[in-house]
C-alpha cells in the first residue's frame, strides 16, 4: 500500500481507489473494536460488510470515511487523508444510517428540501424535483413521511443521502425490516448508482444481499477475517458440504434430521453442522474423511446424501464459530 496522500483533492485516478486504508485501530474505552483492518474500496463498487453484531462492521465503514478518527494507522478516502482532511471528506460522502432519521410531520419534499437547505444549495427546487423523479417518489411527493411504508421510507433515505451527489455512499444495514420486494428494488437503484462510479460501501446481514456485492469483508468482533468476491470468500475456507435430506419425498421430519445432527457431533472429518429447512448442511475440511464418516452414519436410514455447493451462511457460521468475541471477558 503506498503512503496516504495528503494533497488537497488528491486524484483518485491511479488505480481507480477510492478507500485505500492500512492498519486501522479503535478502542472504546479498553474494548479493542477494530484491530489493524487494511482493505481498499474501487470506483464503482458495491463493498459489503458482514459479521455479528458488535463485529466492528459500522466503526470500520465510519472510520475509512473520515467520520470517526483512528486511534491508529493511516488511509485515504476519496484522495484526502483520514485524519487530517476528514471534513473535504464528510462533504463528499452520502451516509444513510439504519434507523430511519428524518422528519415524520413532514412531507417527502418538505424533508428534502430541508436536507437541500442544509447543505446550502442554490437551486433547490430543481435538485429537489430531480431527486423525486430519479428515486420514484413523485407521486407521492406531498405524503407526511411518518405515514410511508419500510420500503418508501427507505427510498427517501437514499434520495437524501444523494441529494449532495456524494462519491461515496455509506449504509448502515439499509434494508433492516423491509420487505424482500422492496429490498430487490433498492439493490437494483444501488446497482445502477455504481454502474454511474458511485461507490458503496453497505453493511448488512443478508446473504442473498451479500452475494450481490462486487466485493466482501466478514469481520469478526474487530478482526477482519476475509475478504474477496462471494465466490473467493466460499473458495477461500476450503470447505466441503453435504446436505442431507428425508429419502421419502414430501415428508419432512425434523426430529430425525435434529437426532442426526446430535449424533454427527465431534465425529471425524465433522467441523459444522446446521439445519437448513427440510435438510441438514453438514461441513468439513477433509472431505474424504467427512464423506466416509457420513455414509457409516447414515447407512440403514432412510436419508438421502447431496454433495453440495458451499453457501456464504455456510461459511460465515463457519467463520463465526470459530471467531473469539473482544466483548467477552478479558484474560
Amino acid at each position: 500500500m503506498t503512503a496516504a496522500n495528503t494533497g488537497a483533492g488528491a486524484d483518485i485516478a491511479n488505480g481507480d481507489l477510492v478507500v485505500d486504508v492500512d492498519r486501522i485501530n479503535k478502542h472504546f474505552g479498553d474494548k479493542h473494536v477494530v484491530k489493524d483492518l487494511s482493505l481498499q474500496v474501487r470506483r464503482g463498487e458495491i463493498f459489503g460488510f458482514l459479521g455479528p453484531n458488535g463485529s466492528g462492521k459500522t466503526t470500520s465503514i465510519r472510520m475509512m470515511c473520515g467520520l470517526l478518527t483512528p486511534d491508529s494507522g493511516h488511509g485515504t478516502c476519496l484522495g484526502f487523508d483520514i485524519i487530517k482532511q476528514s471534513d473535504q471528506i464528510k462533504r463528499r460522502v452520502g451516509y444513510m444510517t439504519q434507523k430511519f432519521s428524518y422528519w415524520d410531520d413532514l412531507s417527502i419534499r418538505e424533508n428534502l428540501d430541508f436536507v437541500a437547505r442544509i447543505y446550502e444549495m442554490k437551486n433547490r427546487k430543481e435538485v429537489v424535483d430531480q431527486s423525486l423523479e430519479k428515486l420514484g417518489l413523485s407521486s407521492r411527493a406531498k405524503q407526511l413521511a411518518g405515514s410511508l411504508s419500510g420500503g418508501w421510507k427507505q427510498r427517501l433515505a437514499l434520495a437524501a443521502s444523494m441529494l449532495h451527489k456524494p462519491q461515496l455512499l455509506l449504509l448502515d444495514e439499509p434494508t433492516a425490516g423491509v420487505d424482500p420486494a422492496a429490498r430487490r428494488d433498492f439493490w437494483e437503484e444501488l446497482h445502477r448508482l455504481a454502474a454511474e462510479g458511485i461507490s458503496v460501501l453497505v453493511s448488512t446481514h443478508y446473504m442473498d444481499e451479500a452475494e450481490r456485492c462486487h466485493k466482501l469483508a466478514y469481520l469478526a468482533y474487530g478482526k477482519l477475517l476475509v475478504q474477496g468476491t462471494a465466490a473467493e470468500v466460499a473458495a477461500g475456507q476450503g470447505l466441503t458440504t453435504w446436505a442431507i435430506y428425508n429419502s421419502r419425498n414430501g415428508d419432512i421430519n425434523d426430529n430425525k434430521l435434529v437426532g442426526l445432527s446430535q449424533q454427527l457431533h465431534d465425529q471425524p472429518g465433522v467441523d459444522q453442522l446446521v439445519v437448513f429447512g427440510t435438510s441438514l448442511h453438514v461441513c468439513g475440511k477433509d472431505a474424504a474423511l467427512l464423506e466416509k464418516t457420513l455414509r457409516q452414519m447414515t447407512q440403514g436410514q432412510d436419508l438421502r446424501m447431496e454433495l453440495i455447493d458451499t453457501s456464504l451462511e455456510d461459511v460465515f457460521i463457519y467463520m463465526m464459530n470459530r471467531s473469539a468475541d473482544n466483548f467477552g471477558d478479558q484474560p
